[in-house]
C-alpha cells in the first residue's frame, strides 16, 4: 500500500486537473458532451487505482485538505452574492426550487416501489434516493446511521457511501450531455463559439484570464479566511440545537454577511473577479482529489438489485431535468444550463452542479441567472427540504421502527 501524505496528495491533485484538460481539449467527445475537467481527469485516476487493486497495489490520499477547499468554494459563493443579485433572481429560485423538491419527491417513490418490487427492505430504497442522491456522502453516513441503529438495516453507512459515490460520479457525466441535447432546441447566446469577448462574472467563464495584483489577492484571501472561521464558529454555536445546519451554509452565510456589510458601510468593495478565481481553484482541487480518491470497487460490490436501482435514478434525473427541470425554467439557454446544474447535485453535490454548468457556459456563453440560482438553492435550501422530504416518508406506515 502507498500512502500520499499532504503535499503528495496536492500535486496528484494538481495533475489530475492537468490530466482532465488534456483530456477534455483532445477527445472530441468529452469536449461535445461537456464533461468537466476534473471529472475527466479524476475519473481516469479512479479507474487506474481500481485497476492496481486488482493487482493488490493500494494508493491511498491524505483528504484533510478536502473538507476547507469546499468551505472555501462556498465562502466565494457567499462573497460573490449581493443582495441586489439575490432579489432579482427571487422568482427564479422559488420556481427551481419547485424542480428540486419535485425530484427529491420522485428520487423517494423511485427508490422504495423499486425496493419492494425486488423484493428488498423499503430503508434501502429511501437509501438509494434522495438520502443519499441528492443529499451526498454527508447526508447519507448520518442517515446511514440512524437506520443501523435505530431501524436495525444491516450494512447501511455501507450501501449509503457507495450509493452517494455513485451519484457523484454520475451527476458529473450526465450533466454536460443533457445540456448539449437541450441547446440543440434553443439558441444559446452570442452565436455559440462567435459570442464576443466580455469580462467574465462569477463562474460562469472559469478559463477567462483576470488580473490579479498580490496586495488584492490578499484581501480577497483574508475575507475568505474571515468566512471560515466565523463561519466554523456560528456552526459549533448552533450545533445541537433547532438550528443547527451544515457547516458549508453557515461559511456562506458569513460570506454573504461580509460582502453586503462591508459594502453598505462603505468599507471596502469586493473584487468579484479575483473571489471567482480563488473559488474555481479551490472547486477544482475540491473536485479532482474527491473523484481521485474514489473507492469505486464499493461500486463493484453492490448487489446487481441496488445497482438497478441507482441505474433507474440516473435515468429519471436526465428525464426530469429534461422534461421538467427544462421546460419549468423556460425552455430557453438559461434554463437548460440549470438542467445540466440540477443534474449535478441532484445525483451528486453543489459543487458538482457548478463545475457541469461551467463545462457548459465555458463552451456556449454565460447564465447569470444559473450562477445565482443553483448555488443559492443547493447550499441553502436542498439539506432543510431533503430532511423534511425524508422524515415524512419515514412517517409511512411500513417504516415503523423496530
Amino acid at each position: 500500500m502507498f500512502q500520499l501524505d499532504f503535499y503528495g496528495t496536492l500535486v496528484a491533485a494538481s495533475l489530475v486537473l492537468l490530466l482532465g484538460r488534456g483530456l477534455v481539449t483532445r477527445v472530441g467527445f468529452l469536449r461535445a458532451y461537456n464533461i468537466p475537467e476534473p471529472v475527466a481527469g479524476g475519473l481516469v485516476v479512479a479507474l487506474a487505482l481500481l485497476a492496481l487493486r486488482g493487482l493488490e497495489v493500494e494508493v491511498r490520499f491524505d483528504t484533510s485538505l478536502q473538507t476547507p477547499l469546499m468551505l472555501a468554494f462556498f465562502a466565494t459563493i457567499g462573497l460573490g452574492a449581493d443582495f441586489a443579485s439575490l432579489k432579482k433572481g427571487g422568482r427564479v429560485v422559488g420556481i427551481f426550487l419547485l424542480a428540486v423538491v419535485g425530484l427529491l419527491v420522485v428520487q423517494n417513490a423511485m427508490g422504495i416501489g423499486l425496493a419492494k418490487a425486488l423484493g428488498l427492505d423499503p430503508l434501502m430504497g429511501l437509501l438509494t434516493g434522495s438520502i443519499t442522491l441528492a443529499g451526498g456522502h454527508g447526508t447519507g453516513a448520518a442517515w446511514g446511521t440512524v437506520f443501523s441503529e435505530k431501524y436495525g438495516l444491516a450494512s447501511a453507512s455501507e450501501l449509503a457511501m457507495a450509493s452517494a459515490t455513485f451519484g457523484l460520479v454520475l451527476g458529473g457525466l450526465i450533466g454536460g450531455p443533457v445540456a448539449r441535447l437541450l441547446i440543440k432546441r434553443v439558441q444559446a447566446p452570442g452565436g455559440l463559439e462567435a459570442e464576443k469577448p466580455r469580462v467574465p462574472k462569477g463562474f460562469e467563464q472559469p478559463n477567462k484570464e483576470r488580473s490579479i495584483t498580490p496586495f488584492s489577492f490578499i484581501e480577497t484571501l483574508a475575507l475568505i479566511a474571515v468566512s471560515l472561521l466565523a463561519g466554523t464558529l456560528l456552526n459549533g454555536q448552533l450545533h445541537d440545537t433547532a438550528f443547527e445546519l451544515p457547516t458549508f451554509v453557515c461559511v456562506l452565510f458569513v460570506g454573504v454577511v461580509l460582502r453586503n456589510g462591508l459594502s453598505a458601510l462603505g468599507l471596502y468593495q469586493v473584487f468579484e473577479r479575483e473571489v471567482s478565481v480563488l473559488g474555481n481553484v479551490s472547486l477544482s482541487l475540491f473536485l479532482a482529489i474527491a473523484l481521485m480518491s474514489l473507492k469505486l470497487w464499493d461500486l463493484a460490490s453492490l448487489a446487481l438489485p441496488i445497482f438497478i436501482i441507482l441505474a433507474a435514478q440516473t435515468l429519471v434525473m436526465a428525464l426530469f431535468a429534461i422534461f421538467v427541470t427544462f421546460r419549468l425554467m423556460g425552455s430557453h439557454y438559461d434554463a437548460a444550463v440549470l438542467a445540466a446544474g440540477h443534474c449535478g447535485f441532484g445525483l451528486g453535490a453543489t459543487p458538482t452542479a457548478i463545475a457541469n454548468m461551467q463545462a457548459v457556459t465555458q463552451r456556449y456563453g454565460p447564465s447569470q441567472i444559473a450562477f445565482l440560482v443553483v448555488p443559492m438553492v443547493g447550499a441553502f435550501f436542498i439539506d432543510i427540504i431533503n430532511v423534511i422530504v425524508i422524515k415524512l416518508y419515514l412517517a409511512l406506515p411500513f417504516f415503523a421502527a423496530a
